[in-house]
């Protein structure tokens, strides 16, 4: 299996695996990356929305405080149960189809998500933007790797879309704070998404790299049932850890993960290549976007929820304030392309989450002073360290597979990530929420989360090629 430094630029009209087939046109590198990078950020806007709406949400839809956790958690359970089968569509039938399909259906799910009325319309309204978000992102990586076939403009391309991804966080919670009601912020976002949908269809052209055979249908149903066992069974341990329902759930989830693996290991064409678990560069990328979603973006998708409960911050208030956070990421993931060459993504991996481990730590006992100004310090280094993860990890994912891979490796890493966000959120919650106040909860919800990110730091760099 070649990597992709040793890709090279193919004409259209070759039959390479990766590049654009005969029938396809050239690639437009500035449109697709722009048109990519856009349709991203509002992905991430709308996944992160809920972050600074969550009181309001939960007080309109009559949501109990166990049950807040199915509200944050609808997008990524979405994303990381369609991730990987949305990747091997994009590669099967055109990253190009699948980018506007998604892009479409996030900007539709998302109006309806503004009509909901209770708290199953408004997750399963959240799980179908997770799909059809996990259609744009697997797709977007895959799109830009044709687009920018060499790897100075892989280098490049990747680096902006990281960046757009820490933009989408930044710019999310400030347009629901801004707007009047999170219903009408959720109209925005979906007004968005077809205003991209809409310039897609004249701006990108088609690639694909087709392996023949059907989808994998079972694989995704599997895999996506065995999420969904795991976060119900971390939502439900709140109440007690040792309770049979939660037992049963996390036997369910762990024999359908089997399962998965099985029917992955018999299909023609899997969701996922189980032969790069072999390969230490795709575990660390994996490794990468799993400790991300369960340490960084798990605390902060519930940490400003905390500040107005505890702090009484407004929500705009708060999105100003995690704009430190988020604004310094994106500031950060836009630059970490001048670090090629120097040092190895990984090593960036483990920079990042060093810097998150320590900003969590200078945040113990702010909540309980009263005092948001002691969050300062540990808003300005997590938005460091957020900016090196986000910024290392496309490129990482597009290197760890085959060129003619690049959407399911992309797909695989982010898949990783949302696992790790969905089951790091349903804990956080359930941290925060188990001590006699919200402050004490949350100290312990931040030493967790310290304790993750350090040893995704250890696992990145461990996971290296050997010579």
């Amino acid at each position: 299996m070649t990597g992709l430094d040793s890709a090279t630029s193919t004409p259209a009209a070759t039959a390479v695996p990766g590049a654009t087939t005969a029938r396809d046109a050239p690639a437009r590198p500035r449109a697709a990356l722009a048109l990519t990078s856009a349709a991203t950020a509002v992905a991430l806007m709308t996944y992160t929305a809920p972050m600074v709406t969550l009181p309001d949400t939960a007080a309109a839809l009559h949501t109990p405080l166990s049950g807040q956790a199915w509200l944050l958690n609808g997008t990524p359970l979405g994303l990381a149960a369609l991730l990987l089968v949305a990747g091997s569509l994009a590669d099967d039938y055109g990253r190009r189809r699948i980018f506007l399909g998604g892009t479409l259906a996030l900007g539709l799910t998302t109006a309806l998500g503004a009509l909901t009325t209770s708290t199953w319309q408004f997750t399963l309204a959240r799980i179908a933007q997770g799909a059809a978000s996990a259609a744009i992102l697997a797709s977007s990586l895959g799109l830009l790797v044709a687009a920018f076939p060499s790897p100075h403009g892989r280098l490049h391309a990747t680096g902006v879309w990281g960046a757009f991804v820490s933009g989408g966080i930044a710019v999310g919670p400030l347009v629901a704070g801004a707007l009047p009601s999170w219903r009408i912020a959720y109209g925005v976002l979906g007004a968005a998404a077809v205003v991209v949908a809409a310039l897609g269809t004249r701006g990108l052209t088609e690639s694909r790299a087709p392996r023949g055979g059907r989808p994998d249908i079972l694989g995704a149903l599997t895999f996506g049932l065995a999420l969904v066992a795991l976060v119900a069974a971390l939502t439900l341990g709140r109440d007690g850890w040792l309770r049979t329902p939660v037992a049963l759930l996390f036997a369910a989830a762990v024999l359908l993960i089997a399962l998965f693996a099985a029917v992955e290991h018999r299909t023609r064409t899997p969701m996922i290549d189980l032969a790069l678990l072999r390969r230490p560069r795709f575990l660390a990328s994996s490794a990468g976007g799993l400790f991300t979603g369960v340490a960084v973006i798990a605390l902060f998708s519930f940490l400003p929820a905390l500040l107005q409960q505890t702090l009484h911050l407004s929500p705009m208030r708060t999105a100003w304030l995690f704009l430190l956070w988020s604004g310094l990421s994106f500031t950060v993931a836009l630059q970490v392309k001048r670090l090629a060459g120097r040092i190895a993504p990984r090593v960036q991996l483990a920079v990042g989450f060093a810097l998150h481990t320590v900003a969590v730590l200078t945040m113990l006992g702010a909540l309980a002073s009263g005092s948001w100004t002691r969050l300062l310090p540990g808003l300005i280094i997590g938005g460091a360290g957020s900016g090196l993860l986000n910024g290392a990890l496309p490129l990482l994912a597009v290197e760890s597979v085959p060129r003619e891979r690049a959407a399911m490796g992309s797909g695989a890493q982010q898949t990783f990530r949302y696992i790790g966000s969905c089951a790091g959120v349903a804990l956080t919650i359930a941290l925060a929420t188990s001590s006699h106040t919200l402050a004490r909860g949350a100290d312990v919800a931040l030493l967790v989360s310290a304790g993750l990110a350090a040893v995704g730091a250890v696992s990145v760099l461990v996971l290296r090629e050997r010579g």
